[in-house]
């Protein structure tokens, strides 16, 4: 298995491969890049196929929060940790404290937050062992309700906010209402984000894996249940990605029909190239890492302790982010991908 040569590896700082017999921990902490501070990024359990496929997941997502705290201007570096296993049967607490033992021994380099597989209470254990943890404190929402420190709230808004800056950009409206968005992925943050815009007006379609999380939505928001590979074919306006990476690719952006592509996922791209492969269709991208942003601020500034209105300040100031990359991107005449990724580089080189 290679590293140094991987076509994901682009210069990490350091690549840590976790192990506990006791527990069976097997896990991988990468950390991109810490020029503007310690490292931040979720840790992810997934049973992935092969340790080759966790290595190149996880490179992808570390580089990835390098560029998404960059973007939005936070104190942070990059990092992600993965655990190769399925969260459903092989989650214990001794295997989360070893986790958590783990993100210690890097002494405070890499920061842990929940990610796919991983929750608020797998945090509290893993804060049971070592501060570097974040997405544990107990917050409040946009409205001032009270809420755990599970980032998916904040995520959803920021994308929700993304979105209707996009489609001002691209369709000229200022209102949501009878906006056609097909949602991939109704979790923690595609449900979250589901329920704003069907209170702003939109007509949603939705799939998931889970079958239960799609018929709630139907149930709850009178959203139209699409089979998983169907969603890429749906006539909407703006395509959400809102589960795993990888999904925007040669076989499937021939295949959208939305002119907006919007949405939570991380690294949607599975190359490159299809940045320019959506420029070229007609249809705007807004970046992942820019429109996915607002998790990552919560936590960032729960650790600073900053009061709830600034940090929803913050999380709204992405559709401003996104209008000038957009606007960037068509003077230019080029990928807003590549625009943002230029913006990033400029304040983490």
């Amino acid at each position: 298995m290679k590293l140094f040569t991987h076509h994901e590896f682009d210069h990490h700082e350091q690549v840590v491969f976790c192990h506990d017999k006791a527990s069976g921990l097997k896990a991988i902490i990468a950390i991109h890049n810490t020029h503007r501070g310690p490292a931040l990024g979720g840790c992810r359990m997934y049973p992935y196929a092969s340790e080759a496929e966790a290595l190149t997941d996880v490179l992808r997502l570390s580089r990835g929060m390098t560029y998404k705290s960059a973007i939005a201007n936070l104190p942070l570096g990059g990092g992600k940790s993965v655990i190769i296993g399925d969260p459903r049967h092989d989650k214990t607490a001794a295997l989360i404290r070893a986790m958590g033992q783990a993100v210690e021994r890097l002494g405070g380099r890499y920061i842990v937050a929940e990610d796919s597989g991983t929750g608020v209470a797998d945090m509290q254990l893993i804060g049971e062992v070592t501060p570097h943890v974040s997405g544990i404190a107990e917050k409040f929402d946009a409205e001032g309700n009270p809420r755990s420190g599970d980032p998916s709230p904040m995520t959803a808004r920021g994308t929700y906010v993304g979105i209707r800056a996009a489609v001002r950009h691209r369709l000229g409206r200022e209102s949501l209402e009878g906006v056609r968005v097909a949602i991939q992925g109704v979790g923690n943050v595609g449900r979250h984000l589901a329920k704003q815009l069907h209170d702003a007006g939109a007509r949603l379609w939705v799939c998931d894996i889970n079958c239960a999380a799609v018929q709630r939505m139907v149930d709850e928001l009178g959203a139209s249940a699409v089979a998983n590979e169907a969603i890429y074919d749906q006539e909407v306006d703006v395509f959400a990605p809102c589960a795993l990476g990888a999904i925007l690719n040669d076989q499937t952006i021939p295949r959208l029909r939305a002119c907006i592509v919007a949405g939570s996922a991380n690294n949607q791209l599975a190359e490159k190239q299809h940045g320019l492969a959506l420029m070229k269709r007609g249809i705007l991208y807004a970046p992942d890492y820019v429109i996915n942003a607002g998790g990552v601020i919560d936590v960032c500034y729960e650790r600073s302790a900053e009061d709830r209105g600034r940090i929803v300040q913050r999380v709204d100031a992405i559709g401003d982010t996104l209008e000038e990359i957009f606007d960037r991107a068509e003077r230019q005449r080029q990928p807003t991908d590549a625009v943002a990724d230029r913006l990033a580089e400029e304040r983490f080189s």
